[in-house]
């Protein structure tokens, strides 16, 4: 008998020990080439003026062949609760933790590239169990993206940022929850504002470090802050976001390379981590090794490089700018974010901001640098969103 497409499963990871042995050997036998032509002695930024260095990827190769442990992320994923379900035919896998809270409230929080479900693991014990009982609490859903992680990978075009909204207010109907609050970076930003735009019944309001303007914004009226936040923005896309081109236009090509090669799909993910995190030389500044490689061996088990690249393809420059945010917002730019906007770009698009904050520290992963601040700002921000809806 066939199991109805809405029913919602369980779900345990489970890597076999062939597939680990297969990583190591794989890792043992790469080929590598000579070292960048920009070498400087560490810390030095420069250092990663070509990509990653090859001294780093060296290091950071050998660890995760033999000192890395995989079952140990695998069995936080375990703990925390897996289930899959199906949605528009396609098999979306998520954590779901619920609070012991009476006043819960639901949280879908949205990952991004390179990022997974690995953004948030560490982070959903505090959101629905508070230390304070004056902190507001969530019952915590972490869907991995389609094509990411232990989500199918859709076999034909049409997954793009408008049809993973809709299809997470099904999922969290699914789950009993017709209203909930929503947060997002990146990619998770970008869903996050759709989410809130076309489906203001559904969400309380939102929370999100994406907070893009209208296109043809002006400059004049702006702080001097506010002012080389839209220069580095555009040196981004400019000169820094060769990896989204590649995507968008040509995911397949670059897959074969991040499915078949760990090393390859290893720099690929690193460069970023390292280019869009607050340091000054190596991300391992503010992020572990292991969480790195939680996130890098996550793509590697699953062979999702090329499925997760495809959202570019789907979905690059594609966010209306018809589109309009009326339910309450909490932004939160972070100082070495690759896309900043200002308030007055970001509040033609965001109609009820009720909390603006600019923190001195963290970059394009939040959660993984600044993971305390990040719960605190969270926290903050949907109290001040839910405070709106009373």
């Amino acid at each position: 008998m066939n199991r109805p497409t809405s029913e919602v499963l369980a779900f345990e990871a489970h890597t076999t020990d062939a597939d680990l042995e297969d990583l190591r050997a794989r890792l043992a036998a790469a080929r590598l080439p000579e070292a960048e032509t920009v070498f400087r002695a560490a810390p030095d930024p420069r250092r990663w003026d070509q990509g990653v260095p090859l001294a780093d990827l060296v290091e950071l190769a050998d660890y995760w062949r033999t000192g890395y442990d995989w079952r140990a992320f695998e069995a936080r994923l375990n703990e925390i609760g897996q289930f899959r379900t199906t949605v528009d035919d396609l098999g979306i896998h998520f954590l779901h933790h619920r609070s012991a809270r009476t006043d819960a409230t639901p949280l879908i929080l949205t990952h991004g590239w390179p990022g997974s479900i690995a953004e948030f693991t560490h982070v959903i014990d505090e959101l629905a169990a508070p230390r304070s009982a004056d902190t507001p609490a969530f019952h915590v859903v972490v869907p991995s993206l389609p094509g990411f992680g232990y989500s199918d990978k859709p076999a034909m075009t049409g997954w793009g940022t408008e049809r993973i909204a809709a299809a997470w207010v099904k999922l969290m109907a699914r789950l009993g929850y017709d209203k909930f609050l929503a947060h997002g970076g990146d990619w998770g930003g970008n869903i996050t504002t759709v989410l809130a735009g076309r489906f203001p019944d559904h969400v309380l309001g939102i929370h999100t470090t994406f907070a893009e303007g209208l296109p043809g914004a002006t400059t004049e009226g702006l702080t001097a802050t506010e002012r080389r936040w839209t220069e580095e923005t555009h040196d981004f896309w400019h000169h820094r976001a060769g990896y989204a081109k590649q995507q968008a236009t040509r995911p397949q090509t670059i897959g074969y390379s991040l499915v078949d090669s760990p090393v390859g799909l290893l720099a690929w993910i690193l460069d970023k981590f390292a280019e869009w995190s607050d340091t000054e030389d190596s991300p391992f500044e503010t992020i572990s090794r292991d969480t790195i490689l939680d996130d890098v061996t996550l793509y590697w088990l699953t062979r999702s490089g090329a499925s997760a690249a495809r959202i570019y393809y789907e979905s690059h420059n594609s966010l209306d700018p018809d589109l309009r945010v009326d339910v309450p917002t909490a932004i939160t730019i972070y100082p070495r974010d690759i896309e900043k906007y200002p308030r007055a770009w970001s509040q033609e698009r965001y109609r009820q901001i009720v909390r603006w904050n600019s923190p001195e520290a963290g970059g394009h992963f939040p959660s993984l640098e600044v993971p305390e601040y990040f719960v605190k700002d969270l926290q903050e921000g949907l109290e001040a969103v839910l405070a709106a809806n009373r």
